[in-house]
């Protein structure tokens, strides 16, 4: 039987194997958390076999030798041999417990793979900031933790929400799966929330009609492009925060692609206004002029949502990035 389940975990292994190859050459759209979940459910199915039938088997054959053994001694002496070999070894006993290869590989990374699996799926996830769209609150390079429960405990792979906790509020940092490739996760600072009627002419954020309060900074050095840009101070949701804005850049949104609810967008020269549907949240890079968001793809449906963004804890470029951010 253990070498049919060695065969059978050879081919399981190799499946694995050779999805994160086709994976990382780009060969398929790979999906980190189903891999994880069925990772998690392959070796917990081992680790239940080891520990209910695999392990007490061992034990059972490392008994029946040691009996064997003891047998054997016993029929040595009644015939007046004393000088005898003890019992069963030390390295034999190892060798009977030992797990084979394919136990390993598989129930012996179970209570690894099950702690991952929990705190990425329900508390924290790592991410890597791929672009500049959030520059210059995030920069590229960063590694980013993100709170995974405080928009509600959400299943993984269908992020559907089983437990509800706070909303998003204006001014949140908040990864989300983009609405138009929902295998992608997007990173961008929630604007507007349902309800609200936002707008943003003239690169001047406004909300319900009231505009979003705007200080001028020194201007940002940005050492990736070499150039400068103007920076702002905006304040939204008790959160202050700085923005970019290129003045070579104009202030209508072109190529906005069709999406759900546009009918609620009036574009024009100076901008874009737009009432948030119900469910939905506008949110926008605060790196405005080099940002593709909801002025572009349109709103983003609550049940995308995949958390609060809210920590730097590593930039191998830059150790000074570490840290909290609003």
């Amino acid at each position: 039987m253990n070498n049919t389940v060695a065969t059978l975990t050879g081919f399981v292994l190799a499946a694995f194997a050779g999805y994160i190859g086709a994976w990382y050459f780009g060969l398929v759209d790979g999906n980190f958390a189903l891999m994880l979940l069925l990772a998690t459910l392959v070796t917990g199915v081992y680790w239940v076999a080891e520990k209910l039938y695999f392990l007490p088997a061992r034990r059972k054959a490392v008994a029946d030798a040691q009996a064997q053994a003891d047998q054997r001694l016993a029929a040595l002496k009644a015939q007046g041999i004393q000088q005898v070999d003890g019992g069963l070894s030390d390295d034999a006993r190892n060798s009977l417990l030992m797990q084979p290869w394919w136990l390993d590989w598989t129930a012996g990374l179970f209570p690894v793979i099950a702690v991952v699996f929990v705190l990425r799926s329900f508390l924290f996830e790592p991410f890597k900031i791929p672009s500049g769209s959030m520059i210059p609150t995030l920069m590229i390079g960063d590694l980013i933790l993100v709170n995974k429960f405080h928009y509600g405990v959400r299943l993984p792979v269908v992020n559907t929400k089983i437990i509800a906790n706070n909303d998003p509020q204006r001014g949140d940092v908040m990864v989300f799966r983009y609405p138009p490739q929902p295998s992608l996760d997007y990173i961008k600072r929630v604007v507007a929330v349902p309800g609200d009627e936002v707008a943003y002419l003239n690169k001047q954020l406004s909300i319900n009609g009231q505009p979003v309060p705007k200080v001028a900074q020194p201007d940002f050095f940005d050492a990736d492009a070499m150039r400068y840009g103007k920076q702002f101070q905006e304040q939204q949701g008790g959160k202050t925060y700085n923005t970019l804005n290129d003045n070579d850049r104009p202030a209508f949104i072109p190529g906005a692609s069709d999406f759900p609810f546009k009918d609620q967008c009036r574009y024009s020269v100076e901008g874009v206004v737009c009432k948030v549907p119900p469910g939905h949240y506008f949110l926008m890079g605060d790196n405005r002029d080099n940002s593709l968001d909801s002025r572009y793809w349109g709103f983003v449906p609550e049940a995308n949502i995949v958390g609060k963004a809210f920590f730097v804890w590593m930039n191998f470029g830059n150790l000074k990035r570490i840290g909290g951010f609003e």
